[in-house]
């Protein structure tokens, strides 16, 4: 299998899960070098960009790939500032995968799996009234993004489908279907293993790894945004159930998951329980708010449960009682100079 971008999130927690499951031979492609401790789960390390269709060839030439885990993108507050790189690396990146994709699965004579995160930025609400009277969100509604990002993952949710049903639709021979292309669209993903990168969905790890470090938090976002989240495991976890799944139950080629909508405010609530002496307050910043604004509060996920059986472990409480504040907090404790030692959690 290939994973793109795997020195991300993402990656990271897909590396660990799929090398402790064996089987396929991992290949990975980042422009940047891995961690060690990743890079020691790989099969192969390919250090370069998505962009290099040389690299590409000569990937194709010398590995037989049946999975891609295409990871690689440029993240939407990036994406913002810089709107025709984030085109080259997230469309024509894209592109050039799927394009790989299709020839792998042209020479060895199979489908190709490609797995293709993408995001609840790819909605645009009407704003704050429009949100609260949306309720849960369908795959099929609100395709209106307002980011630079949002705008990259839906053409490139719609280039996946082109690929899969109707690709070169008017040669002689059926090229369609050889590309098998799976999305996931993920609302926002809290990781205990990464610090955050500085993504619009961000404030909520940014608050516990700021409480565990004893530092003070100032949120970007009011009190009452609420959208989507979902821990870093069951994403994993998504992503492998839904690579693994029979061809012909799935129903569409992009499905929302979710787990638990908590408010800023209940997230806030939620980490103070867990390190009282926290502080955290609020500074919001407008135009990310304004964003966050056209992005659902929550979404519905029932295709994704009903076709491929996704069903996420951690809700809003264990998320972060069981996984995000102990692995955090122990994350702090190992690395003298962080800040103080935290209080006790209350609940584990």
């Amino acid at each position: 299998m290939l994973i793109t971008g795997a020195g991300g999130e993402i990656g990271h927690g897909l590396i660990d899960r799929l090398s402790e499951h064996g089987g396929r031979a991992i290949v990975t492609l980042d422009v940047s070098r891995l961690d060690g401790r990743i890079a020691s789960k790989v099969d192969r390390e390919i250090t370069g960009s998505i962009l290099d269709r040389g690299l590409l060839e000569r990937v194709l030439s010398e590995f037989r790939v049946e999975l891609v885990f295409h990871l690689a993108a440029l993240l939407s507050t990036r994406s913002e500032f810089t709107p025709m790189t984030a085109h080259q690396v997230n469309v024509e990146g894209t592109l050039n995968l799927l394009e790989f994709a299709q020839h792998e699965a042209e020479s060895h004579g199979r489908p190709v799996v490609f797995m293709y995160p993408s995001s609840i930025a790819t909605y645009g609400l009407s704003g704050r009234s429009g949100k609260t009277a949306a309720g849960k969100v369908k795959e099929d509604e609100w395709p209106h993004p307002t980011t630079m990002y949002g705008c990259n993952k839906l053409y490139c949710e719609q280039l996946g489908t082109y690929y899969a049903r109707h690709y070169k639709q008017l040669a002689a021979e059926t090229l369609s279907g050889r590309v098998d292309f799976r999305c996931v669209r993920f609302p926002g993903l809290i990781s205990a293993m990464t610090v955050p990168s500085g993504g619009t969905s961000d404030y909520a790890p940014e608050m516990i790894h700021s409480a565990a470090k004893g530092e003070h938090y100032a949120c970007f976002v009011r009190p009452d945004t609420r959208i989507p989240f979902m821990a870093m495991p069951d994403g994993i976890d998504a992503l492998m159930t839904f690579a693994a799944a029979p061809r012909q139950r799935l129903t569409r080629t992009t499905y929302n998951v979710t787990a638990f909508n908590p408010s800023a405010e209940e997230i806030r609530e939620m980490v103070l329980r867990a390190f009282p002496s926290a502080r955290i307050d609020w500074d919001v910043d407008q135009k990310r708010q304004g964003i966050l604004d056209t992005w659902p509060a929550d979404v519905d996920d029932a295709a994704a449960r009903h076709d491929w059986d996704f069903s996420p472990r951690l809700d809003f409480e264990r998320a972060f009682q069981e996984y995000l504040v102990p692995t955090i907090r122990e994350r702090y404790e190992k690395s003298p100079g962080l800040g103080a030692t935290p209080a006790p959690s209350p609940r584990r």
